[in-house]
């Protein structure tokens, strides 16, 4: 038997393993798909993700394969300069194509014992008050104490529960794919160059040696979503969106994608929880469904692993719906939002020249993009000082940097008084006394995923904050 299942081997699935693993929970991941996709559907990581992987020791090794940008044009492709005074030290977007980023977390997720069979495609689940039976398309049954449903927008796991998931289906579909364009380099940038004035959809990105990514209007939505489009058909809307098709040949592989926006009523069912594309899907405006799926479980892991070992104080576990449901119907309306103003209706184009004038602001930029990347991210942790619920950036200390204290995925209390304890939560809680000239507060508690959960000087006030978020003392 083991603790965890996790229905999904996609970034989201994989990260959350890498989280469980951080605490000796015992996981399986389930992927249905035999072998690594080679589908390129997600392009980068955004500055919150990236803080993730710094604090878990993983930048580097994201780092080597992706390159940094700081380009404008990420809320609805208005082009502005990137804002300056972002509050990250990561204030950049890696790019980095989805399949490497699913191989670094894969590999992450070996290293720490986590077990991953392709292959296994959930087929049916049950659960008492004692755990979960997973029944495998092959009539396998593996049994949990939890499942975490990671199975992408059209979820087996969230279909079996039965969970709703209200929204708007797909009204427009874009085809999506890799493929060798016998065209000069130069004539693919001045037509995309011209295209893009009006048609946002459309785009030929080299990938060398006469290689593109090419997203292009697909001639309307496809009933039978699974079917892959067929080179011709890729030929055929080129040329009836740039005039040409560019000599497309050779494909690597196709796709398509549409902008369904929906949202899960629950993102919990007993012993089943759901997470990333499971639980929210989007149209792929502003690059977020990726990153918010890490963030997912970057919120998740340590609360379900508490839940697991047993120290969870009451209602930690169904505080990950509580926290990230509004986080993600937050992504929902900015991405309905970037979808009105991109439309070449009059009203929206006058919308749209308006937002851009705005967005000259610097305070309007940086919001934006602050929202787009989930640097604005704020969770409710009720009143107190200003920084309760947010996350901290990576603040320079007189010997190190704070990030590089967060590895193991324990709580920290970071104190620059030396006169704080949190002796009965040591097992927990990572006591550290150091100062920073960056931080204007004695001393601030942060959880495993790097929000403050208290912030002061008070050691009694201490007292009562941490067993909200770590248990009982020892």
């Amino acid at each position: 038997m083991f603790d965890v299942i996790i229905a999904g081997g996609g970034p989201t699935g994989l990260l959350l393993a890498c989280e469980l693993r951080l605490h000796g929970v015992r996981v399986v991941v389930l992927e249905r798909d035999a072998e690594p996709t080679k589908i390129v559907r997600s392009l980068g990581l955004h500055a919150r993700s990236i803080e993730l992987m710094d604090q878990r020791g993983l930048l580097e090794r994201f780092l080597a394969h992706g390159k940094k940008f700081q380009i404008g044009g990420y809320f609805a492709g208005i082009t502005k300069p990137w804002p300056e005074r972002l509050d990250s030290a990561h204030g950049y977007v890696l790019g980095i194509p989805q399949p490497i980023t699913d191989r670094l977390l894969s590999e992450r997720a070996t290293e720490l014992g986590a077990e991953i069979r392709r292959g296994s495609e959930v087929a049916g689940l049950s659960q008492d008050p004692d755990g979960v039976t997973v029944e495998l398309t092959g009539g396998t049954r593996l049994t949990a104490r939890y499942l975490v449903g990671c199975d992408g927008g059209r979820s087996t796991v969230r279909k079996l529960l039965g969970v709703a998931f209200p929204g708007e289906p797909s009204r427009i579909e874009t085809l999506l794919g890799v493929m060798e364009l016998t065209a000069p380099a130069e004539e693919v940038a001045a037509v995309m160059a011209e295209v893009r004035r009006t048609q946002l959809r459309f785009g030929a990105g080299p990938l060398g040696d006469g290689t593109y990514r090419v997203v292009v209007p697909a001639a309307g939505v496809n009933e039978d979503r699974s079917v892959q489009p067929t080179l011709e058909e890729f030929r055929r809307q080129l040329r009836a969106t740039a005039g040409t098709d560019f000599g497309a040949h050779s494909p690597r592989w196709l796709s398509r994608f549409g902008d369904a926006t929906r949202l899960a009523e629950s993102y919990r069912s007993g012993r089943v929880l759901l997470a990333g594309d499971a639980a929210h899907v989007h149209p792929p405006l502003g690059g977020q469904g990726l990153n918010l799926g890490l963030q997912d479980a970057y919120n998740l892991g340590w609360k379900l692993a508490a839940e697991v070992a047993g120290w969870a104080p009451d209602g930690l576990l169904d505080s990950y719906q509580a926290e990230r449901h509004p986080v993600a119907a937050g992504v929902l309306d900015n991405t309905r939002a970037q979808a009105v103003v991109m439309s070449l209706e009059a009203g929206p184009q006058a919308v749209r020249r308006l937002l851009a004038e705005l967005m000259e602001f610097e305070e309007v930029n940086r919001y934006l993009i602050e929202k787009i990347t989930a640097l604005g991210v704020h969770y409710d942790f009720g009143e107190g000082h200003e920084l309760l619920g947010r996350r901290l950036r990576d603040v320079r200390l007189k010997r190190g940097r704070l990030y590089e204290l967060m590895r193991a995925g324990r709580g920290l209390l970071l104190d620059q008084t030396g006169r704080l304890s949190a002796e009965g939560w040591a097992d927990r809680v990572d006591h550290v006394v150091d100062v920073s000239e960056e931080l204007d507060v004695p001393a601030v508690l942060l959880r495993p995923d790097g929000h403050v959960a208290w912030a002061g000087d008070d050691q009694e006030e201490l007292v009562t904050h941490l067993p909200r978020w770590f248990g009982a003392a020892a």
